[in-house]
């Protein structure tokens, strides 16, 4: 299985860090959030990663050249002209999978976790799903709505109230996305968006037509290291 880190963001809210590095360089105990991240991928086998870049990328081609990508195969995909967001940054990417019909995972690279990627793709397969999404009952402003079955079926904004419903149901339950997701690799022949995109317009899109699963993650550790403060709290909970 082959895997894509999501790093191209500006991450505006671990300034004043990301003034003059890219977010994925930040550290959590003296490792970054991308070495964190190949170093989970690798743990589960998966050691083909594409890495997308923009923000200070030569920061981050040097730091992977200058560690031999933490013992995997690091490819970059070069967003430095314009950051495409995830689903942008996936299409731009589609290159890299297309040589394989296995699913693959995508995570983003400010989210740390232990999740149990052998589950998560078990849980994929048997479901003969087109994505898994990592979801939890954690609170948060934006949320995946799923219905009994855990298939995709809306999104909502609480603090705006904004809703979209794409499989009506009356008994739809809110999910925290987790950032982390297995994806089939038939998904680059449905996405129709072009130019800067969000994998979130995606799934709302073809949870209309397709099989689109939450997976309840439990209580794995989970953390999106996203502001400074957060930075002392995943120390705490990862060495």
């Amino acid at each position: 299985m082959k895997g894509m880190i999501l790093a191209a963001g500006l991450g505006t809210r671990l300034k004043p860090f990301t003034d003059n590095h890219p977010k994925a360089l930040a550290e959590v105990n003296g490792k970054s959030l991308l070495q964190r991240n190949a170093e989970y991928l690798k743990s589960f086998g998966v050691t083909d990663i594409i890495v997308n870049v923009h923000h200070f990328a030569s920061q981050i081609s040097k730091t992977i050249s200058n560690n031999n990508g933490w013992g995997t195969k690091i490819t970059i995909s070069d967003e430095t002209d314009e950051v495409l967001e995830t689903g942008g940054g996936l299409k731009k990417a589609a290159w890299f999978f297309q040589d394989s019909d296995e699913p693959f995972v995508l995570l983003n690279v400010d989210i740390l976790t232990d999740i149990d990627l052998k589950k998560l793709l078990e849980y994929h397969n048997s479901n003969k799903a087109l994505a898994t999404l990592a979801v939890s009952n954690r609170e948060t402003s934006r949320y995946f709505l799923f219905d009994e079955n855990n298939n995709l079926s809306g999104w909502e904004n609480i603090k705006t109230e904004q809703k979209i419903i794409t499989r009506p149901n009356s008994n739809l339950t809110r999910k925290a996305f987790s950032g982390l997701h297995i994806i089939s690799a038939e998904i680059f022949e449905y996405i129709t968006q072009t130019g800067k995109f969000s994998m979130v317009d995606v799934y709302l899109e073809l949870s209309k037509t397709q099989i689109i699963k939450g997976f309840d993650q439990g209580d794995c550790k989970f953390i999106d290291v996203g502001k400074p403060e957060s930075i002392a709290q995943a120390e705490s909970m990862f060495e």
